[in-house]
């Protein structure tokens, strides 16, 4: 005899997302009752992901922290957001490991032409809002890097353009050619 499992229901609050188990292959994030699929990321996103994930190593970034991606983020008690990169300190790592929920204070997304454009702005403000000091947003298709350090302050970066992370990790630094390279 066959026993097949049924597939659990999709939560209908944050609570029972927090506890839920999807078992269809998509990641989730959760806004405000909205229960919002996402696949992991494609192989552009990930060649990305070990370029800036080097660049961290190079500059000893892992002695102070670490780079996670598609770590799930607590924004709000209505919000789990899962950014493609974000930094967690050695202490906010301790508070994890503790049951704590820190807000990396640096996320990066990295987008391609299937985002919304609303989508993002929207997360950029809940970002902000919960505590992240440094946004980058890099767009897959157009070559293009916004880093934001507050909602109004965005370099909008292209070419031999520097990224920074500065303030959260100074010296982490990058062409928007080195990073498409």
């Amino acid at each position: 005899m066959v026993v097949t499992k049924e597939p659990t229901a999709p939560p209908t609050t944050f609570a029972e997302f927090l506890l839920w188990e999807p078992e269809d292959g998509y990641k989730y994030e959760w806004n405000d009752g909205e229960l919002i699929k996402f696949t992991g990321m494609n192989k552009k996103q990930v060649k990305i992901y070990d370029i800036l994930n080097t660049l961290f190593i190079e500059k000893s970034y892992w002695k102070s922290g670490t780079f996670v991606a598609e770590y799930d983020t607590q924004l709000s008690g209505i919000q789990m957001r899962r950014p493609d990169i974000a930094f967690l300190s050695k202490t906010q790592l301790e508070e994890a490991n503790k049951g704590g929920d820190p807000i990396p204070e640096f996320m990066i997304e990295i987008l391609s032409e299937s985002d919304n454009v609303n989508k993002v702005e929207e997360k950029v403000a809940e970002y902000f809002k919960a505590g992240v000091k440094v946004v980058w947003n890099i767009y897959l298709e157009q070559k293009v890097v916004y880093v934001y350090t507050s909602r109004r302050d965005v370099k909008i970066c292209i070419e031999d353009d520097i990224c920074s992370a500065a303030p959260v990790l100074p010296e982490f630094e990058i062409s928007v050619s080195q990073i498409f390279a």
